[in-house]
């Protein structure tokens, strides 16, 4: 491999772990005295929020208002910005494992079963596979290249007997290398934006699927 080429795939490597270790906000499905902290002060400044420690969509409709009172993206996410404007202070490193964003990924792929396919589509209203992947992992706070050969230089590579839900699979269909990627949900199976059948669930020992698949990646 030419050094100009291993040091732009490694470029791509860094650059996408730098996105995940960047990614930082509190938002639903977070719990702890973090989230208590901030629900606390929004139920002071009169928003109907309970302290309970539980970050919920009652939680993201006042973080929500309160971020169009202070003029700030009205996205729910209570990021570095947010923070300071609601509690006066640096907002602190949120830690998570990556059994949670694993989970979270996976519950937010199934959301879009039946979305149909869109060569180059990046939205619910259509999309193509890494267009899909990449929208997903986004919702998680991770952000991936745009296309499935670029998703392939990121994280590191497990083998089949490893994989774990959240894994990133890969097959080499209409191109050679990576043509296509897929989120694997366990049990040998996957789910993807496939041009036949828009987003939906398959199974990488298939005949079509097995035949092609590549490799996988862990992101998280």
């Amino acid at each position: 491999m030419r050094k100009a080429t291993r040091v732009f795939l490694l470029s791509m490597v860094l650059m996408c772990w730098f996105a995940v270790c960047s990614a930082s906000a509190f938002r639903v499905g977070d719990e702890g005295s973090d989230v208590a902290e901030i629900q606390g002060q929004l139920a002071s400044l009169g928003y109907d929020v309970a302290a309970d420690g539980a970050f919920g969509p009652a939680t993201a409709e006042a973080v929500k208002a309160f971020q169009a009172s202070q003029g700030l993206e009205a996205d729910g996410l209570v990021g570095p910005s947010t923070y300071a404007a609601l509690l006066g202070k640096s907002m602190p490193e949120i830690s998570r494992g990556s059994n949670y964003i694993a989970r979270r990924v996976v519950s937010d792929s199934m959301n879009y079963l039946g979305v149909p396919y869109v060569f180059g589509g990046t939205t619910p209203s259509g999309f193509d596979c890494s267009g899909y992947v990449r929208y997903v992992f986004a919702n998680a706070g991770i952000y991936l290249p745009r296309t499935a050969d670029a998703q392939y230089e990121c994280g590191y590579p497990v083998s089949t007997s490893e994989l774990q839900a959240g894994d990133l699979v890969f097959f080499s269909t209409y191109d050679v290398g990576p043509s296509h990627v897929g989120i694997y949900l366990g049990d040998g199976e996957f789910i993807n934006a496939s041009s036949s059948q828009g987003v939906s669930i398959a199974s990488i020992y298939s005949s079509y699927w097995g035949s092609c698949y590549i490799g996988a990646r862990r992101v998280m």
